[in-house]
């Protein structure tokens, strides 16, 4: 998705507001979903934002989603912002998000997703973070036992072994 960044969508030091990005980066996440599972989705967390660089006034900011792991009902999203100059000739990366959604039905009753089958290295260790990134999510919403966060615990295993 591209949008310009316009004189209402700033603040006073004439940079993109946040809550407008994060309009924009759920949108684009949205459609990254809606396409992978051909459903309603709606969103279910945002992990995050991580705001590296601000983005000017006039810039052209281009919004890159990808979908990294689908698990039941649920699909996570990966998403990274571009902020162009174009007078300039420059490009700048300024964000990068996971967002989650959960796909459903007209009722809005949670819905099962096809699997993703990721392609090449990047995709493969996303693919495989995503598990422990849904883990905290559940632990943290409280929706998990951190007992049964396996791969977290894992993680913390593997650091012990290799300290210990």
């Amino acid at each position: 998705m591209t949008e310009m960044v316009l004189p209402n969508d700033t603040n006073t030091l004439n940079n993109l507001m946040g809550g407008k990005l994060m309009h924009w980066m759920d949108i684009v996440a949205a459609i990254c979903a809606q396409r992978h599972c051909n459903n309603i989705v709606v969103t279910a967390s945002v992990d995050n934002i991580s705001f590296k660089n601000p983005i000017a006034l006039g810039n052209v900011v281009t919004l890159n989603a990808q979908i990294t792991r689908a698990f039941t009902t649920s699909m996570e999203i990966f998403l990274e912002v571009y902020a162009e100059d174009i007078p300039a000739n420059s490009k700048l990366l300024t964000h990068r998000a996971f967002f989650t959604f959960v796909a459903v039905d007209k009722s809005g009753r949670p819905v099962k997703v096809p699997e993703v089958t990721p392609v090449g290295k990047e995709e493969e260790e996303r693919y495989q973070g995503a598990l422990r990134r849904r883990q905290l999510r559940l632990v943290l919403a409280k929706r998990m036992d951190p007992q049964d966060a396996t791969e977290l615990k894992s993680l913390f295993d593997l650091e012990k072994s290799e300290n210990g």
